[in-house]
């Protein structure tokens, strides 16, 4: 069983929705592990065995209630000024990328699926996150968490939207219009992120959103003051913790996030069949 989140842009709300989908499936008895084949950020984490993957991975990790290992975010890009970029391959630090050293697409592509395919052996779910927006047409060659991974291992896709960016419908669409024709059949459903007040008056918007794209509006889940662990730039950073245990604070809010997103209308079941459950 396996699945994608997908953004609209950076911080749409992928990080955390994985990390919420991941404590349902938990919940559920399901042995279930993240997954994030490429990621850009500072704000990582080391590992028990002192690999350094995404904090966000860390965060899922958590959410699935197991430790975090290197294999959840086989590539991390590290920017370290003027241009350059460190790469992180399974854990350890490998190279320097710039403008004349650009990564090996072929290669990083590989070692993602290696550890991709090694986490599908070892657990009963599998649970993607994508990398920023699908629909960057100047960075498609180098699209690994995306369109690499959908193409390379056939893995459904939900897109998020976040409402609060406005033009939320255009984004849905514009994405789903973007991305690539033969790989449009993988995007089963779409979720509107940091929803305030009653969904009824989205209805028509994601109707046609529907007629449009055939995806499966899957519901919103709310806004809520709430603190998760960031990854960018674009990330919120209002929201509380409760307690002096930060892991635990981070599960709490999770646990009430997903909660009321139900009591929203969030279609878990929906959800549990694109992934194959």
């Amino acid at each position: 069983m396996t699945m994608i989140f997908l953004g609209t842009s950076s911080g749409a709300g992928k990080t955390t929705l994985t990390a919420m989908y991941c404590r349902h499936l938990s919940l559920k008895g399901k042995k279930t592990v993240p997954f994030k084949a490429s990621n850009l950020s500072l704000n990582s984490f080391v590992t028990k065995d002192g690999k350094e993957i995404g904090m966000g991975q860390a965060f899922q990790a958590w959410a699935s209630g197991i430790e975090p290992m290197g294999d959840m975010n086989p590539i991390l890009l590290k920017p370290s000024g003027d241009g350059n970029i460190q790469l992180i391959l399974n854990g350890e630090l490998h190279s320097d990328i710039s403008k004349g050293h650009p990564m090996d697409i072929g290669n990083a592509t590989r070692e993602a699926c290696k550890a991709f395919d090694k986490l599908q052996r070892e657990y009963e779910a599998v649970i993607c996150e994508g990398s920023g927006s699908p629909a960057e047409l100047n960075l498609r060659d180098r699209d690994i968490a995306n369109i690499g991974m959908v193409r390379e291992r056939k893995i459904p896709a939900v897109l998020v939207g976040d409402i609060e960016r406005g033009g939320v419908f255009a984004a849905l669409y514009g994405t789903w219009l973007l991305f690539p024709d033969d790989l449009r059949p993988y995007l089963k459903g779409f979720v509107i992120n940091l929803f305030r007040g009653d969904a009824e008056i989205l209805k028509k918007g994601t109707d046609r959103i529907e007629e449009l794209t055939g995806m499966r509006f899957l519901g919103v889940v709310p806004r809520l003051e709430l603190k998760f662990p960031e990854e960018d730039s674009l990330s919120r950073t209002d929201g509380k913790l409760v307690g002096s245990d930060v892991k635990k604070a981070f599960i709490d809010n999770l646990d009430t996030l997903l909660r009321e997103a139900e009591k929203s209308g969030l279609d878990l079941v929906e959800l549990d069949k694109i992934a194959g459950n």
